[in-house]
């Protein structure tokens, strides 16, 4: 093998080496972006379950004090100490009867082009007054 053809085998598998390379690069962007918009939907999923979780404790305190909240009424709660940008938070209490409440909880949050947007309506019964942990109540025996 002369060195003409030598150096021309050398530049052929150069380029093919690069054409290679291209393809693989090509390939890993695309699953890069993929493993990004799941690592995306995956904290606005946190997010949404911490924003649920927020609203659905303050309605059971709101509840539970009787501040006396026009029922039906949404109010949104302030949400910027958690933390989570791009966020918002409603919370409206429908309806009280028989020891219940209808609790509806609207939430959003955002990251990058991302949008979530959670609704959902949900029960909370209330409870009586009694303080005891669980499992430690007072319970009539009869003596």
């Amino acid at each position: 093998m002369n060195r003409r053809e030598r150096n021309g085998f050398v530049l052929v598998l150069v380029v093919t080496v690069i054409a290679v390379i291209g393809i693989q690069m090509f390939a890993l962007a695309g699953i890069a972006n993929t493993m990004q918009f799941q690592s995306h939907t995956a904290y606005l999923r946190a997010c949404e379950r911490n924003l649920l979780a927020s609203g659905l404790g303050w309605a059971r305190q709101n509840i539970q004090n009787e501040a006396g909240e026009t029922p039906g009424k949404t109010i949104e709660l302030d949400v910027s100490r958690m933390g989570i940008r791009g966020s918002a938070l409603g919370v409206t209490i429908s309806t009280q009867a028989y020891g219940r409440a209808e609790v509806r909880v609207t939430s959003s949050c955002t990251r990058g082009r991302q949008t979530l947007n959670g609704d959902g309506k949900y029960r909370i019964y209330l409870d009586d007054k009694q303080e005891a942990t669980p499992g430690a109540r007072k319970i009539a025996t009869g003596d």
